[in-house]
């Protein structure tokens, strides 16, 4: 059985920071008393305040960026545990267990490079672009389309410009960049000629696009991965809390279910379905 990761630690971690970022969300920044290892893109930490009235339940964050023992988290603010995060004093104990999960494949510039992020999930791409130009991927191989309801839900989106990669801005209501959701503006992109159609899909967001996502990788036979969002009770595999139907022809079909905590949140779609 699946197991939690051997690097996994329950670390105690100090608030460094609580920026703002966005409309509705803040950028924590946490420091470790421990020294911690470079830490793959798209692996995830369960988060826990030691303030009066946090929620027993911990919470999954993906690691946003690293800085040797400090690390960062994009939070939007949705309910009593996020908001308790967004209002933390610098110095507050906050109990960080991971790092936990698999990430993103590592890959080479074979394929065009394709990262879909829907609103906050584009917390698990800006270490993914760090790492791949640190490998050696040329920024040109890669780019990122970021959509949301409205621009100001496209978190930090001009520090993920800066990295140099191609950004392409979508918005539902059209105040910034395409107007339309980015399956949309990735069409557009194609029909542009400013996208390889024999390229590679990363996607994080809301449910909705991760299954029009798959539909779409599976239409037209392309490789694709996806970092699922879902709520997750333990991170580690115990409460059974996470499970995402496995496909019997793939690498994970010899059990119905896959743990999105342990085996995941990264998956390839040849090896799940949505």
């Amino acid at each position: 059985m699946p197991a939690p990761p051997a690097d996994a630690r329950s670390h105690l971690t100090e608030c460094v920071s609580v920026e703002p970022c966005g409309d509705d969300g803040v950028i924590l920044r946490v420091r470790t008393s421990d020294p911690l290892a470079t830490l793959r893109a798209g692996r995830f930490f369960m988060l826990s305040a030691a303030v009066p009235g946090f929620p027993a339940i911990p919470r999954p964050f993906s690691v946003y960026r690293q800085d040797g023992s400090e690390m960062e988290f994009l939070i939007k603010i949705m309910g009593r545990g996020t908001r308790m995060l967004s209002e933390l004093e610098p110095g507050t104990a906050v109990r960080a267990t991971g790092a936990l999960g698999n990430g993103w494949p590592e890959l080479d510039a074979k394929k065009h490079m394709v990262m879909l992020a829907g609103g906050i999930g584009s917390a698990p791409f800006f270490m993914l672009i760090e790492q791949a130009l640190a490998r050696g991927l040329a920024a040109s191989d890669m780019t990122l389309i970021y959509g949301a309801a409205i621009g100001g839900l496209l978190y930090d989106i001009e520090r993920f410009a800066a990295l140099g990669v191609r950004v392409v801005a979508a918005t539902d209501d059209g105040s910034t960049g395409f107007h339309g959701n980015a399956l949309q503006a990735l069409h557009e992109e194609w029909g542009a000629g400013a996208i390889p159609k024999d390229c590679r899909l990363l996607a994080c967001g809301p449910d909705p696009m991760l299954h029009a996502v798959e539909r779409l990788a599976r239409e037209r036979e392309l490789e694709c991965w996806l970092s699922l969002e879902g709520l997750m009770g333990c991170g580690v595999g115990i409460c059974n809390g996470c499970p995402v139907p496995t496909r019997l022809e793939g690498g994970m079909g010899d059990w119905p279910n896959a743990k999105s905590c342990v085996e995941g949140p990264v998956f390839s779609v040849a090896d799940v379905a949505l």
